[in-house]
């Protein structure tokens, strides 16, 4: 029941502000409403699948993987992030000026919406891109990026 009150009040704050939707215009109810739930089951799913690498704040963990939180990457790589989300990552990646070479492993047990919902989570926790990540591009994005990116 909580979580249920959280999650209406995160979605009336949303709806009653308004967001811009990643082609920059007002976003509807439905989207904002959306978004908030994104937002919710983001953290979560981040939590699970993300935080132990790039750390519950989003600094990354020393020289080994690179922040989210203030990343040029992330600001500037909104499908290859998709597609890295989901396919993992290898060689090499420069955030913020600094090399970093881990292999980020896939998570292709995730589904669409999940990579939606953890998108949504990290471009508006981490970034100054705020931006609401339709389940429908990333079905997009992820049949143009393929396996192994």
């Amino acid at each position: 029941m909580k979580n249920f009150l959280f999650v209406l009040l995160t979605a009336w704050a949303l709806t009653s502000c308004n967001s811009s939707s990643t082609s920059g215009s007002e976003m509807s109810q439905e989207d904002n409403m959306k978004k908030a739930q994104y937002m919710v089951a983001g953290e979560t799913l981040f939590l699970q699948y993300c935080s132990n690498c790039h750390q519950q704040d989003g600094t990354g963990l020393a020289d080994l993987y690179p922040p989210l939180k203030d990343s040029d990457y992330l600001a500037n790589n909104y499908e290859a992030i998709i597609c890295i989300i989901k396919n993992g990552k290898q060689g090499e990646i420069v955030v913020n000026g600094k090399t970093y070479n881990q292999i980020m492993p896939p998570l292709n047990m995730l589904t669409d919406l999940e990579v939606a919902e953890i998108g949504t989570y990290v471009f508006n926790t981490f970034s100054e891109n705020k931006r609401f990540v339709p389940v429908t591009e990333v079905t997009r994005i992820l049949a143009e990026c393929g396996e192994g990116n």
